[in-house]
């Protein structure tokens, strides 16, 4: 499996118009978390911010929202920010800009939030644009660094080097609560957060 951990500028400048990172202004890390919320993972993420005094922000699945909605509850309650993921996980290069944008409007009754990633990274730049005219205000949110939690390949280790050697203030990190990553995940957020900790970053949500 091919990707990059750590965002080339020049798909930033390409799609200039989405957040990669938040200004270095500060020492904030922001960390994130894909495709939930998940009844094992979900829970687990929450408990390990809470022990590390961090905020993060969950990009919810409209469905999965649907089908836990204490732990999305519980996300809210806790101070997270959430954003919304789409309904399905629905793949912008392998969806019709209509249904897509059908999709996310679907997602948004049960994700009350401006904040937009798409599943995959993947989104057309006509969709972006029919996306903010749907939703003005909205705030497309992609990383400049992935964790690589979704990959089979790799082990946590590999996740937390990944994180680590590559984080700097206003970074935007991706990791997943979902079954898929859960062995590599659960393994590497905890020394993630640990190792935020002795760096004094401090953990934002967006």
């Amino acid at each position: 499996m091919f990707y990059l951990t750590k965002t080339p500028a020049i798909l930033k400048a390409v799609y200039s118009s989405c957040i990669w990172n938040m200004p270095a202004g500060t020492n904030a890390i922001y960390l994130t978390f894909d495709d939930g919320p998940h009844p094992e993972a979900t829970p687990f993420v929450l408990d390990q911010l809470k022990k590390y005094e961090a905020k993060a922000t969950f990009f919810c699945i409209g469905k999965n929202v649907i089908e836990q909605p204490a732990i999305y509850q519980r996300i809210l309650e806790e101070g997270h920010s959430v954003g919304n993921h789409t309904h399905n996980h629905l793949n912008g290069w392998k969806t019709g800009t209509d249904k897509y944008i059908e999709n996310v409007l679907l997602a948004r009754e049960y994700i009350q939030s401006d904040l937009f990633r798409p599943p995959y990274g993947r989104i057309t730049p006509f969709q972006i644009r029919m996306l903010k005219k749907q939703i003005p205000g909205a705030k497309i949110i992609m990383w400049d660094i992935l964790s690589g939690d979704f990959d089979l390949d790799i082990n946590g280790e590999a996740c937390v080097q990944n994180v680590v050697f590559k984080l700097k203030p206003g970074s935007i990190v991706v990791f997943h609560d979902s079954t898929k990553a859960w062995d590599r995940m659960s393994y590497a957020l905890p020394r993630v957060l640990e190792f935020c900790k002795k760096q004094k970053y401090e953990l934002r949500a967006l």
